[in-house]
């Protein structure tokens, strides 16, 4: 630490220490660093550089695309290429002393390059570089609110390494802990994302997990929170915490979930909490004893990821709200009434509405929700194993050019241009998506779903079975004429099994809220989240 003398007016720079530093060293210093081979312990071996500028032409050809040849140079380097003619080195602190235009006017005929014009023009350029072109901007701040500071720091940083809130809070607590709070962060970061199929988790999600499972009182992101005390708890737990948070990605991994389908880092946080609470080790994951919890559990995690808006605003109020349900109720078993019941107060109702039936049918392909909402709605598919999103009827045979191809025995269009544009809007939306194991679906290819179904389940048993799984009709299409009907039928289907699968456990519904449903404003909005 640096003692700050109290006796006189001091001033800090908040942003660009490094870039003014470099820059002073350019303009009025010396650069210095050891000589290949030389003694460590000897000042010969760190001769000083000064930077140079070449006046004989534009730099080189390089892969940095600098136009200009720069380097730092000894009085050896340039006594040595005096006599190279595509060398002449102009010390760049002679046009810094030359802050006056008369001055910078000496400068060629003191090096002897009066007659050279390209010479003469890199000087002039040089110098009004220097001395007349507004590079370097300043605002003079005098708050001191260091969450203002910070917030300006991000603000500012725009160019080089952007540095995030969390990377200045983590700068905080690393002068906290003992160890290193950043290597620790980044490392379980590192760790969590490569679980499963990978996961994207940040910095800020990880942070935030660590204030929730060391039962800080106040869990946002506030300097006035990453106190010693704080940080002292947080150092002292962080092995649990760090093995509580490497068990609840585990189980999101279990859950099917991955960096492309979760759309809410946060939901890690809770999970996390609960086997922290119960001192849950990765055991639990596969107790046939503990299957029941974990289906609660994770009809928990994939509802609140299908209804929108669950992970936005106010999520520090619901995290603490499901960290003290936990506490209360969730000592022995997954506490799912008192999640809704929380949820619910808080205007984050996972409630089944005639909306949220409506949102979820017109999910379609490749949308992070998708897969959340046929996982939920289908119990039965094991997401530890790989599952893909696959169209019933193949998305292939509902191309526009394929269908515009269609015709009767007559020769005439058997699809007019409405029905094509129709069958088209559909062919990606969730009546005509199912989960079916990876290597099944790559055999299914583009075939009929009925020729498909009939060989590969070749009894009549089995295919009842199959279609009463997935919640199909008692009939497959065998050609583009039946999609229609296929997919009303279908919808309908899946319209009932939603508000089944989806329904709660009694919860409340929520109370008409004062601001928009789950908005504090006194909270930061941490998360990124995404929805279709």
């Amino acid at each position: 630490m640096i003692d700050i003398p109290t006796d006189r007016e001091n001033v800090a720079v908040l942003d660009g220490q490094q870039r003014l530093t470099a820059l002073n060293i350019g303009l009025r210093g010396t650069y210095a660093y050891k000589n290949h081979g030389g003694w460590s312990n000897k000042a010969w071996s760190y001769p000083p550089r000064r930077l140079f500028l070449n006046l004989s032409g534009e730099a080189p050809e390089n892969e940095l695309g600098l136009k200009y040849q720069f380097q730092f140079l000894t009085d050896a380097d340039v006594e040595s290429a005096a006599e190279d003619e595509s060398k002449t080195w102009f010390p760049v602190a002679e046009i810094f002393d030359a802050a006056q235009a008369s001055a910078m006017m000496k400068i060629p005929a003191k090096y002897g390059i009066g007659n050279n014009e390209t010479a003469g023009a890199l000087v002039f350029d040089l110098w009004r570089a220097v001395h007349e072109t507004a590079s370097l901007h300043f605002y003079q701040e005098d708050d001191q609110d260091i969450e203002r500071v910070l917030d300006i720091f991000v603000r500012v940083n725009s160019g080089g390494t952007v540095l995030s809130y969390s990377d200045l809070l983590l700068s905080i607590a690393t002068a906290q802990w003992e160890g290193d709070a950043r290597a620790a962060v980044h490392g379980l970061v590192d760790s969590l994302n490569t679980t499963g199929n990978g996961f994207k988790f940040s910095r800020d999600t990880i942070l935030k997990g660590g204030l929730v499972l060391a039962d800080v009182g106040d869990i946002s992101f506030k300097v006035k929170n990453f106190t010693a005390t704080n940080m002292a708890k947080l150092e002292l737990e962080w092995d649990h915490i760090s093995t509580s948070l490497q068990v609840a990605v585990g189980l999101l991994s279990d859950f099917g979930l991955s960096g492309g389908t979760l759309t809410a880092d946060s939901v890690l946080i809770p999970v996390a909490y609960y086997v922290r609470h119960r001192n849950l080790t990765h055991g639990y994951r596969e107790s046939p004893n503990t299957r029941e919890d974990r289906e609660a559990l994770r009809s928990w995690v994939l509802r609140s990821l299908i209804v929108r808006g669950v992970w936005g605003s106010g999520l520090d109020t619901l995290l603490r709200d499901l960290r003290e349900a936990i506490r209360t109720e969730g000592s022995d078993s997954f506490p799912l009434a008192a999640f809704e019941k929380a949820m619910a107060l808080r205007g984050k109702s996972l409630a089944v509405s005639d909306e949220l039936v409506e949102d979820i049918l017109n999910l379609e392909y490749g949308k992070p929700r998708t897969f959340a909402v046929l996982a939920t709605l289908f119990p039965h598919v094991d997401t530890r194993n790989v599952f893909h999103v696959d169209h019933v009827f193949p998305a292939a045979m509902l191309q526009k050019k394929h269908l515009s191809g269609l015709t009767t025995g007559e020769g005439q269009a058997l699809l007019t241009e409405d029905e094509i544009a129709d069958m088209i809007a559909r062919r990606d939306r969730l009546a005509n998506l199912e989960l079916l194991p990876g290597l099944e679906n790559i055999g299914k290819s583009d075939r009929a779903p009925h020729e498909w179904l009939a060989v590969t389940y070749p009894s009549a048993e089995a295919r009842s079975a199959f279609l009463d799984r997935n919640a199909l009709p008692d009939q497959l299409p065998d050609s583009v004429a039946d999609f229609s009907s296929f997919y009303a039928a279908r919808q309908a289907l899946l319209e009932d099994l939603i508000r089944t699968r989806l329904k709660t456990r009694g919860a409340p519904q929520a109370p008409t809220p004062l601001g928009p449903p789950g908005t504090n404003l006194d909270e930061e909005l941490v998360e990124g989240d995404f929805e279709d």
